[in-house]
């Protein structure tokens, strides 16, 4: 059996972290190294699900869920608008293997992707 993830760590107090919002399924966090002003992490509280692309697969609900959750975070910790991102694979980018939703806000105008 594989040690838990950081984030399942988190979940069970082990490694402190603010937990910002929750619902059943999943949690929001504060990235411990933001990208913009306002830089969260919906996390599913299973690790059943390795990236965006397992969970879609795996639990298309728990996947709407997560959308839910970060539209109501990015509402609660900004103006609303914001970008939600999935990294996917070590060469997108993904270095913890537990699926997670990056929610970032505030001051997005510099780094636009365009449409």
């Amino acid at each position: 059996m594989s040690e838990p993830s950081v984030f399942t760590r988190i979940l069970r107090g082990e490694i402190p972290s603010e937990i910002v919002a929750e619902s059943e399924r999943a949690f929001v966090i504060r990235d411990i190294a933001p990208k913009a002003p306002v830089h969260l992490l919906v996390i599913p509280k299973t690790e059943a699900y390795r990236d965006v692309v397992e969970l879609a697969a795996g639990d298309p609900s728990l996947l709407a869920e997560l959308v839910e959750l970060a539209r109501d975070a990015a509402a609660a910790h900004s103006d609303g608008d914001f970008r939600l991102v999935f990294n996917t694979g070590a060469g997108a980018g993904q270095t913890v293997f537990h699926v997670h939703a990056h929610v970032l806000a505030g001051g997005l105008e510099e780094a636009s992707l365009g449409a």
